[in-house]
């Protein structure tokens, strides 16, 4: 319990750090959004290295997403993903219902236009693992109600 709230905690204040140097003129919008996706990215490529170590190998890119919705999920915010879907055509979008990194947020309306900024970390780290794995990707997030989101992963074909 104490480092999920660490976790929380340190997460909060990199994503307020990075936009608050952007207040400064340090940098705009688009670069806050890309250094919180590297972070996010390198994060995931360390994380799924120590988790896959003594795994056997992946049959298709469908095992490699329910390890990521089952495993990957369970060790970074302590649930699983709460659905996984497919079109079975490169497209898996990731529902959870009560991500933990919305969840300090208020469950209204009020903050919808600020949970964006509090995914891009998260995005990265999903895009950071599967490469790992050997799946080029694009991962984009969206919030239609607190504290639910989708992780949408598109697998980009080599």
């Amino acid at each position: 319990m104490a480092d999920e709230a660490s976790f929380q905690f340190l997460h909060n204040e990199v994503v307020q750090y990075v936009y608050k140097s952007a207040e400064n003129g340090e940098s705009e919008n688009g670069r806050n959004i890309t250094k919180l996706e590297n972070m996010g990215f390198r994060v995931g490529q360390g994380l799924i290295e120590r988790l896959t170590k003594d795994t056997i190998r992946f049959k298709d890119e469908l095992d490699i997403m329910k390890f990521i919705c089952k495993d990957f999920w369970t060790c970074v915010f302590k649930k699983q993903i709460d659905n996984l879907r497919t079109n079975h055509q490169g497209i898996y979008v990731l529902q959870d219902n009560k991500f933990r990194l919305l969840g300090q947020l208020s469950a209204g309306k009020q903050y919808l236009d600020q949970a964006p900024k509090y995914l891009t970390f998260t995005c990265g780290l999903v895009r950071g693992a599967l490469t790992n794995l050997g799946v080029k990707s694009i991962v984009t997030a969206e919030v239609s109600t607190m504290p639910a989101c989708k992780f949408q992963v598109m697998i980009q074909k080599v």
